[in-house]
């Protein structure tokens, strides 16, 4: 089974989703405004792609206001990203990696991957603003594969890579986030690893003798924005408040958004 980190992330925030999702074959409905999303990003991160392979980009900026803005804001933020050094500098667009653990094959893929002699950094592009809680980034399994697989597949020693997010759709200017690998790390998110492959292990076994996947507890607020929340026969707890709206803000962001933006390149297969 091949699994990328929104599949980790779905599997850690709620199994019988993850179910639904991956083994049942539900479709998943999405908004016009998800739709929209999805798409704005999927196009900044092929026009991303095609600037670093040297492929004109001219014609597909000038057709969309917005991509044109992203792209000038960016490329000025950015300088030093974007301009290739001379020598010594290994760079690839939708640079991939797979690393087999057990039996799942654990699948990235890097929007940029730049390697130096004693350096290595992964960049990933997002088209949503800057998070304000840099600690659930942190905690998302994209921060952590990304990171481990590379250290895994790689001669790099942990303290010598770290990972970048851009986020295009700031206020002012486009933002980022930096997160610097350290073998202390390494050895938690083996653990970690470790233990959510084994509970899908677990999982898989009895889901073939017709048992279901666990389901979060009653009242979690992770039903409130799951689109089986009926077939789980579960009854959502929104509130009608600003508290409420807030709430929803950040969970889109932290648990819905994120993993769907960053597997705009993936294609997973069960």
């Amino acid at each position: 089974m091949r699994l990328s980190q929104g599949q980790l992330n779905l599997l850690e925030r709620c199994p019988r989703q993850f179910q639904h999702t991956y083994l049942d074959g539900i479709a998943s409905p999405t908004s016009l405004e998800q739709q929209e999303r999805l798409s704005s990003g999927s196009r900044f991160h092929l026009l991303m792609q095609q600037r670093e392979l040297g492929l004109p980009i001219d014609a597909i900026v000038k057709e969309n206001e917005q991509l044109q803005g992203w792209m000038n804001a960016f490329t000025e933020a950015a300088t030093e990203i974007l301009t290739p050094a001379p020598d010594g500098e290994f760079r690839e667009s939708e640079h991939c990696r797979t690393l087999q653990v057990e039996k799942y094959l654990l699948t990235v893929i890097y929007d940029l991957f730049i390697a130096r002699s004693d350096t290595c950094q992964i960049l990933d592009w997002k088209t949503y603003p800057k998070p304000q809680d840099r600690r659930k980034l942190a905690q998302n399994w994209q921060t952590l594969l990304y990171q481990y697989v590379l250290a895994e597949t790689s001669e790099y020693l942990p303290e010598q890579i770290s990972m970048t997010y851009w986020f295009v759709q700031s206020d002012d200017k486009p933002q980022n986030l930096t997160f610097n690998y350290s073998n202390t790390q390494h050895q938690q998110i083996e653990k970690k690893l470790k233990q959510l492959l084994l509970q899908l292990t677990n999982w898989l076994k009895r889901y073939e003798i017709g048992e279901q996947f666990p389901q979060v507890v009653e009242g979690s607020k992770t039903c409130n924005y799951c689109q089986f929340i009926s077939r789980c026969e579960r009854r959502s707890t929104k509130r009608s408040d600003r508290n409420f709206e807030a709430d929803l803000s950040e969970q889109e962001y932290s648990t819905n958004t994120l993993p769907l933006l960053a597997n705009i390149q993936e294609v997973i297969i069960l």
